[in-house]
């Protein structure tokens, strides 16, 4: 593993960590579509560290379910991780722009539930990256 490429993993993942906490924030803020799309970045920005710190020089995309298949090259058991946080692609574009949504805005369309769930799997991904960065 290229040294480059591992200290781009831990910036992108020092980042999801605070995103997990922003989550957090936002979620006892009861602002929870913006803590529900907090927790779709603080995903991506994990696994985009796992691949950069395999050593990938751009990883594009902004889907979690795709980043996983992505991180499957490297280790088979994102596979399940995928399975597990894909949802969380579904607070990209609907918890921040009033055209994602049939009607209304995106402040009145997400509940504490939804931000509680979305909180839990970001999580998940972090804990699962945080371990799998640490057996590298």
């Amino acid at each position: 593993m290229k040294r480059d490429s591992l200290r781009e993993g831990q910036r992108w993942f020092a980042q999801a960590e605070r995103d997990l906490d922003d989550t957090l924030f936002a979620l006892r803020g009861k602002r929870y579509n913006l803590a529900c799309f907090l927790a779709q970045q603080c995903a991506e920005k994990a696994l985009k560290a796992y691949i950069y710190a395999q050593g990938a020089s751009h990883v594009w995309g902004h889907s979690v379910a795709e980043l996983c298949r992505d991180a499957t090259a490297f280790d088979p058991a994102f596979r399940a991780l995928g399975k597990n946080v894909g949802p969380l692609d579904k607070y990209y574009i609907p918890t921040r722009y009033p055209n994602g949504l049939p009607g209304g805005i995106p402040a009145d369309a997400f509940s504490l539930r939804d931000a509680e769930l979305a909180y839990s799997l970001a999580e998940r991904a972090v804990v699962f990256v945080r371990d799998k960065l640490g057996s590298d």
